[in-house]
């Protein structure tokens, strides 16, 4: 399986992993912006990758 996974280097710690089949970019963006605004806010560098894990 694939997961956009939400880092944050400030914190050093992942926010959260949402599966590619069912987030689209533009809701793991709405997802940020609702949910990490305030890392956003704070001037907190967020990062989005690609994760593949084994079934």
């Amino acid at each position: 399986m694939e997961f956009r996974e939400i880092y944050c280097y400030n914190c050093k710690k992942v926010l959260g992993k949402y599966n590619i089949k069912y987030y689209n970019d533009d809701k793991v963006n709405d997802m940020i912006k609702s949910n990490y605004g305030s890392h956003v806010r704070q001037g907190h560098e967020i990062r989005i990758s690609k994760v593949s894990t084994k079934s």
